[in-house]
């Protein structure tokens, strides 16, 4: 193979096999770096209809003042569409974005190298899928490189690049450099389950399916704490419903499967049910949420408030609280110093309040009642958080909600499920990227970017648990296991060592 600078540049001509979103998407891309592009499908109709999409998009882009009218021509002039395999020849790179099913990419690959020379590169679009799986049985494996790009492909920064085992260092450095110059950012994702961003995902929808399952609070509610206390774009049932659930559900197999069905991986009942009932999401009409005409969505109804404001206290060691208990004093709640109080804890009149740690309220307080908040990304601004009670005194939640009420802060009541909801995901978030990183040698700042950029958190799991401190999400997880007697909140190995270490 020549070296990565000489393999693919600004003249390479642009093969995409399949026209479906992702190819079409691609295509775009690439014609607006200012690549001839020629695209091909087994179904012709379906390719002509992705050229005309690609007009509507930069039609659409040129409304709207983001794009000349000059320059949507010459990215039209740039897209040819041809009839046949054969009608790649001359191509530098060809991307495939056909099924997701590992047989038809590997015939793909086949005949593609009876009409290619050995120094075109070939990429797939794969998103699960081994890419050593995918060059195996080829004559020249090591130009097979995996591409990952997001959907939609012309707004999505992020492409995961991967390398099987036998991809060729030089094509995975060209195209590293070629997504640069198309105005990407690339990472390097490990040849494993899910790459990056769809392993590292998966906690976020499965520990939020597993507490509705255990009826932490309805859909609605476990919504608006991940998204508003959580910080993430949107809540995991609204963004499932949005994916398609039977989409979201594949994705989720397919990482069981590849990881020989480890039970963190494990589809959830649930989810299933929903695709067995023809609830696919938004697409269908039905999903988590009713998305039919005249359909209401529905809104989480915060705690009432208690008529009296309570007297309050605050640990002498506040921790992850001090910017909630600054925000309560400067809103005019008169907060008394008191060194007597646990660590990370409040008393509101004479009960206690402190931070999830994982543990249940009711398992926690002994017999003695007790209120448990959950995490927040940025208790300084938070909108909402979420609480719980121990056994028998969820009238003591008014009472938290009055308190809270001079900070701007709405209280949603949760069920005592172990860990609540956005210190269980996050713990469980940081755990997969701790173990990501453990076990393939991926690095930290890839997995951080990826996330960001790919799957829309607001910061990388791994800072998150620099955040956090590793020795408090060790903590959480073992509390989890405990109390669920399940592998799946196993501890990374690394999380062990920076904890031992006192490093992040």
């Amino acid at each position: 193979m020549p070296e990565a600078d000489a393999l693919l540049g600004p003249h390479t001509v642009v093969g995409i096999v399949g026209t479906g979103s992702m190819g079409v998407g691609i295509a775009q891309v690439a014609a607006q770096a200012g690549h001839a592009v020629r695209l091909f499908d087994a179904q012709p109709s379906v390719a002509q209809a992705a050229l005309q999409r690609i007009g509507n998009d930069l039609a659409t882009a040129v409304q709207r003042g983001r794009l000349q009218p000059a320059q949507r021509s010459a990215v039209m002039e740039r897209l040819t569409l041809v009839d046949s395999i054969a009608g790649l020849d001359g191509c530098g790179l060809v991307v495939e974005a056909v099924a997701e099913r590992l047989e038809v990419k590997q015939a793909l690959f086949r005949q593609l190298e009876q009409w290619l020379p050995a120094a075109t590169v070939l990429a797939t679009n794969t998103s699960s899928i081994s890419i050593t799986a995918v060059a195996h049985g080829l004559m020249h494996p090591g130009r097979v490189v995996g591409w990952h790009f997001f959907n939609p492909a012309p707004r999505m920064r992020l492409v995961e690049v991967v390398r099987g085992l036998d991809t060729d260092h030089a094509v995975a450095d060209a195209v590293s450099q070629l997504s640069r110059a198309w105005g990407k950012t690339p990472v390097d994702a490990p040849n494993t389950p899910g790459f990056i961003v769809n392993r590292v995902a998966r906690p976020f929808y499965a520990e939020s399916l597993r507490l509705l399952s255990e009826q932490l609070a309805p859909a609605p509610v476990i919504d608006q704490l991940l998204h508003e206390a959580g910080g993430f774009p949107m809540g995991p049932f609204q963004l499932i419903d949005l994916i398609g659930v039977d989409v979201n559900l594949a994705v989720t197999e397919s990482v069981f499967a590849a990881t020989q069905f480890d039970t963190r991986y494990a589809p959830h009942p649930l989810q299933q049910e929903l695709v067995q009932a023809g609830r696919l999401g938004r697409k269908s009409g039905r999903g988590f949420y009713d998305y039919q005409l005249d359909a209401a969505m529905p809104t989480p109804v915060p705690v009432e408030p208690a008529p009296l404001r309570p007297a309050l206290r605050a640990s002498a060691q506040p921790g992850l609280l001090a910017p909630l208990i600054e925000r309560l004093r400067a809103g005019g709640q008169v907060v008394v110093g008191d060194g007597s109080l646990p660590p990370e804890s409040l008393a509101v009149d004479e009960v206690t309040v402190a931070l999830t740690d994982g543990r249940t309220a009711t398992r926690r307080g002994e017999g003695e009642p007790l209120l448990l908040l959950d995490l927040a990304r940025d208790f300084a601004t938070t909108r909402v958080l979420g609480a719980t009670a121990s056994t028998g005194h969820h009238e003591l939640l008014p009472g938290l909600a009055a308190a809270l009420e001079p900070a701007g802060v709405e209280l949603l009541a949760l069920d005592d499920v172990a860990g609540l909801g956005v210190m269980r995901v996050a713990c469980c978030l940081v755990n997969e990227a701790a173990d990501l990183c453990t076990w393939t040698g991926t690095l930290p700042a890839d997995v951080d970017i990826a996330m960001v950029l790919g799957a829309g958190h607001p910061q990388g799991p791994l800072a998150w648990g620099e955040q956090l401190g590793a020795q408090r999400v060790i903590s959480v997880l073992e509390h989890l296991q405990a109390h669920y007697g399940d592998s799946r909140y196993r501890r990374s190995p690394r999380l062990w060592r920076m904890a031992a270490a006192h490093r992040s």
